[in-house]
């Protein structure tokens, strides 16, 4: 019995759990390559590849009549294909025309270059999604100095090349930071296109010879400090925590060392476990302590008076209500960030924080 051509892809699309890439064995390649309809085919399944190679069929899956974006497991059940076309490496891409004939890929394999080359081959536009706005400030020539060299500023800068494999592998990581440090204006994150000829000058300033270079100009001092660290986004999270006095976890938002005031945290704990006839004492601590930290204070003395005047479940049911709040992460930074601190400071009355840090410094030895 034969089937069409539409009903070999359709039910070749229902078999892969609605990817829109089209996979291909021995039994069923003939019968969708070389019909009519061109396409590009991956040989070799590379994780790399693959989260690219989705975004690739989900950007023409518009266009399933004019090109075809299809995949063979070269090392499994199509091992007889991929010797067949003679693909020795994985992962091959190779390009066929509606009539069957093939070429080889040699492009890029980033999600543009993929696009671009499909779209110079059938003549149908991808319909990428747009990437959401970056916080990372983008410099050159011209707004350098300006940025860099604010006095009010902390920046980090990455000199980086668009052709450099590293810079590449970084760009997502340090997308991540950058959104996560959003909400603390006097620390900034940026990039500079330091292989533009228009940008040499200030690569040869700071002597850049390598991609990518990532220099950290502190507020208090210009003179820029080279980063060694690691490249993820928890590495340059972590550094920029401490250059920078900032307490931003990874993935966004404060950590859980955000808003607390040491010796606020001791007089909390000490609050929580005392005896009612002891707390009124330990109050008037916290409110003498209170003159010298100021606002920091507010949230500390706030849950003292709320157990002090016979709210024993509060702690627990405040700190379940904020974290539900938290988890839903539809307010205003600034909100999330207050919540963040609430939670923190709640759980200072609960634990020992200071036989905690003991405890940590002694593990890190």
């Amino acid at each position: 019995m034969l089937f069409s051509f539409s009903l070999v892809v359709t039910a070749l699309v229902a078999s892969v759990s609605a990817s829109n890439v089209v996979e291909l064995v021995p039994d069923t390649f003939d019968g969708v390559i070389g019909k009519g309809t061109p396409g590009l085919v991956e040989f070799g399944h590379c994780k790399n590849l693959a989260p690219v190679y989705e975004q690739l069929a989900d950007a023409f899956v518009h266009a399933k009549d004019k090109v075809i974006i299809a995949k063979v497991d070269a090392d499994g059940e199509g091992k007889p294909l991929g010797k067949k076309y003679e693909v020795t490496g994985y992962p091959t891409l190779l390009w066929f025309d509606g009539e069957g004939k093939h070429e080889k890929y040699t492009e890029g394999r980033d999600l543009d270059s993929l696009a671009k080359f499909i779209t110079k081959k059938v003549g149908v536009k991808s319909k990428i999604p747009a990437p959401p706005p970056s916080a990372v400030v983008s410099l050159d020539l011209h707004n350098f100095d300006e940025v860099v060299m604010d006095p009010s500023k902390n920046v980090i800068v990455t000199f980086t090349a668009p052709w450099c494999g590293h810079c590449k592998n970084l760009k997502p990581h340090y997308e991540k930071v950058a959104t996560t440090f959003e909400p603390e204006s006097d620390c900034v994150i940026a990039n500079i296109n330091a292989d533009d000829q228009k940008n040499r000058q200030i690569s040869e300033k700071y002597e850049v010879t390598g991609f990518p270079t990532i220099l950290f100009f502190s507020k208090s001092d210009k003179e820029p400090e080279d980063y060694n660290g690691g490249r993820t986004e928890a590495d340059i999270v972590s550094f920029l925590n401490e250059k920078c006095g900032t307490k931003r976890a990874v993935g966004g938002g404060l950590n859980d060392e955000a808003g607390l005031v040491p010796e606020f945290d001791s007089l909390a704990h000490k609050f929580f476990t005392a005896q009612s006839s002891a707390r009124d004492a330990i109050y008037k601590e916290a409110l003498s302590l209170a003159a010298t930290t100021g606002a920091a204070s507010k949230h500390y003395l706030r849950v003292m008076e709320k157990v002090a005047n016979g709210s024993a479940e509060y702690i627990d049911k405040e700190t379940k209500r904020l974290s539900g709040i938290l988890a839903k992460r539809n307010l205003a930074p600034t909100k999330l960030d207050e919540i963040k601190v609430k939670i923190n400071i709640l759980k200072s009355f609960v634990e020992d924080r200071a036989k905690d840090t003991i405890a940590r410094e002694e593990s890190e030895l």
